[in-house]
């Protein structure tokens, strides 16, 4: 089938410049990335990844966070899950 239907879309330079070094990384073109996810759109029926809003803990926990309070700090990994338990 011939490719020939355009698409046209404002970004924010920094994201494209961003986003198409990953797609060279993957060894894919900025075309190739869209088909793909295009063709995911049509296999799923849907967008391929979870779209949602955070509720208001979350968004509480973000901001917070962020904020640098109520972070936890461990110096490894054994002792983060020793503290899970």
């Amino acid at each position: 089938m011939v490719k020939s239907a355009m698409i046209r879309a404002r970004i924010e330079p920094g994201l494209k410049t961003e986003v198409e070094i990953i797609f060279k990384d993957l060894g894919l073109s900025v075309s190739e990335a869209i088909n793909l996810f295009y063709n995911q759109v049509r296999l799923r029926n849907g967008l391929p990844f979870e779209v949602r809003i955070p509720n208001e803990t979350t968004l509480n926990t973000f901001e917070k966070t962020d904020a640098g309070n109520e972070l936890n700090t461990y110096k490894s990994v054994s002792e983060f899950f020793e503290k899970l338990d």
